[in-house]
């Protein structure tokens, strides 16, 4: 008996050790939380710049991805998409009089047709859709996308139809990150970052968003700027007068020299590196910036569209830093945040007071 009572004493003093290392592990976390640096970070650009892919990729590095109903959601969008993006492609044929084959030009009206009686992407109207597609002359649209507007990611959608049409398909990472839906209103998202507690709030990039901006400058310590490369021969949406980066260059303009921003440090991420890369083979930057000269190369091309910004903060108190990235690329947005957070981070936090 003595025995037996001895072992059940120490099974209950061992839970009661156990309880306790528990509960000042507990309180080391929360006390390890409290001690997180937090951070007001504001992500501004042009409409299309890249601001919700860098966001989403927060989502996927620090949230462990997408609900189902996020999933849900995007699935809805991409089919609803392909059928925008369709019919964008086939009027652009029509109306820049591009030679489509007659048998396409029939397929693409019995689309049309389909469509405005039913919003659905339905077996029938997909079905048209790869016909149409399948036109070389569509294909030469989608290079020539500049004259009108399309997003850059509605061939990636267009070629992967027949998997979207599957009853059991589910939108893959890459496939929420290439899904394009503008942002309007104000979104914010906040995630650990290292030794840090991350805010980031994403404001809509279109000209009648921007007006909305001026309502999240307060307590923020970090401004990103996100700048797409390869828009230099492109028109916006909202004007089709005015070039994409030349905007961005003008907003970029205004910002650094706004006194909400004063003594605001900026990181510019120059996105869309992958596009530009590609397009600056047979596109000369020299029609967005008629004083550029290093004709089709695209370190040169880089390299100018970088000093061009700098340039034009020279007389900001604040620093700036830049990074050249692609926001679709999980491993590299993954690296440049990491850099982000070792140099930008540590000197803001040290201006602030907090190392």
């Amino acid at each position: 008996m003595g025995f037996g009572n001895s072992k059940k004493k120490r099974k209950q003093s061992l839970q009661k050790e156990q309880k306790k290392n528990q509960k000042i592990q507990n309180q080391i976390e929360i006390e390890t939380k409290k001690q997180k640096k937090e951070l007001k970070i504001l992500i501004l650009g042009t409409g299309e710049s890249g601001k919700s892919t860098f966001i989403k990729q927060m989502m996927i590095i620090h949230k462990g991805g997408f609900t189902n109903s996020d999933l849900v959601e995007y699935k809805k969008t991409i089919k609803t998409n392909l059928i925008l993006h369709t019919k964008i492609l086939f009027e652009a044929c029509v109306n820049f009089n591009w030679e489509i084959k007659s048998q396409t030009k029939e397929l693409g009206k019995e689309f049309l047709s389909l469509v405005e009686q039913s919003p659905e992407l339905t077996t029938e109207t997909a079905n048209l859709i790869k016909d149409i597609w399948n036109d070389p002359v569509l294909k030469k649209a989608y290079e020539k996308r500049n004259k009108f507007q399309l997003p850059d990611t509605a061939n990636y959608f267009l070629d992967k139809i027949d998997k979207i049409m599957e009853n059991d398909y589910q939108p893959s990472d890459t496939d929420v990150l290439f899904c394009r839906i503008p942002t309007t209103g104000v979104s914010q998202l906040t995630f650990d970052q290292g030794e840090n507690s991350w805010t980031v709030i994403d404001v809509g990039g279109q000209r009648s968003e921007r007006r909305k901006w001026i309502h999240q400058f307060e307590d923020v310590q970090l401004l990103i700027y996100i700048v797409a490369l390869s828009e230099y021969n492109q028109k916006l949406f909202e004007d089709l007068d005015v070039n994409r980066l030349r905007e961005s260059f003008g907003l970029f303009s205004k910002i650094s020299n706004n006194d909400f921003f004063e003594n605001k440090n900026c990181v510019v991420f120059f996105n869309k590196v992958d596009l530009f890369e590609e397009k600056i083979k047979k596109e000369d930057l020299k029609q967005c910036f008629p004083d550029y000269k290093g004709g089709f190369d695209f370190e040169a091309g880089k390299k100018f569209i970088k000093r061009k910004f700098l340039d034009e903060a020279e007389n900001s108190t604040r620093n700036i830093f830049c990074h050249f990235t692609c926001a679709t690329d999980t491993k590299n947005v993954e690296r440049v945040i990491d850099a982000v957070n070792i140099t930008v981070i540590e000197h803001v936090l040290k201006e602030d007071g907090l190392l």
